[in-house]
């Protein structure tokens, strides 16, 4: 499976990168709207990749980091959302508002991309923060220790970035220190979280 490439850019729209690798193959990618503006005006690039092989094609699908990556396969593995829904709601919104969308039950905000209904947007919402309460579930019994004591009003924060693949203790150690720094509502406190990660 190809997971990584880097190289040099041979042409890039809002929607494909042509990147060539150090062994003279071009890979043509399908990008997310942050992969393409990380890759914007530069001669050499990177993307971490995921593979699609169908009866009709292969597809290589490009992100800008490994959490862009984690959320998108969290994304296709919801019942009805393929990989071409999952770019276009990466394109729409980055990682970290699509995490705070799920973990507020934002079915509106997800909803603006296009494509998506809301019915979609309801599965997305509900398939994905039962995968997030398995791994709170986990972390506990793995007996993680939470040494920052996380408020009732915090929780959706931590669940937003425990769906990114942060641990639980490191998600609850991130908010308080937004919190500190004088973050006030979610998507503030979730935004100096992640900056803080």
């Amino acid at each position: 499976m190809i997971g990584f490439l880097k190289g040099k850019i041979l042409s890039l729209t809002p929607d494909t990168a042509l990147i060539e690798t150090a062994s003279g193959v071009g890979f043509e990618v399908l990008v997310t709207g942050t992969a393409y503006n990380a890759l914007a005006g530069k001669r050499e690039g990177e993307v971490f990749t995921y593979l699609q092989v169908r009866e009709d094609g292969v597809s290589l699908f490009g992100f800008s980091s490994v959490e862009e990556k984690e959320m998108f396969l969290k994304l296709v593995s919801v019942s009805g959302v393929g990989p071409k829904m999952g770019i276009a709601v990466l394109s729409g919104m980055n990682a970290g508002e699509v995490a705070t969308a799920i973990a507020m039950n934002d079915v509106k905000r997800l909803s603006t991309v296009k494509g998506m209904g809301k019915k979609t947007a309801e599965r997305i919402i509900l398939e994905l923060r039962e995968k997030v309460s398995a791994n709170i579930s986990a972390s506990s019994a793995a007996g993680e220790s939470v040494p920052v004591r996380i408020s009732s009003g915090d929780e959706d924060a931590v669940v937003a970035l425990m769906t990114l693949g942060f641990t639980r203790a490191e998600s609850a150690k991130a908010i308080s220190r937004a919190k500190d720094a004088g973050a006030k509502d979610i998507e503030e406190i979730i935004r100096l979280a992640l900056q803080g990660m």
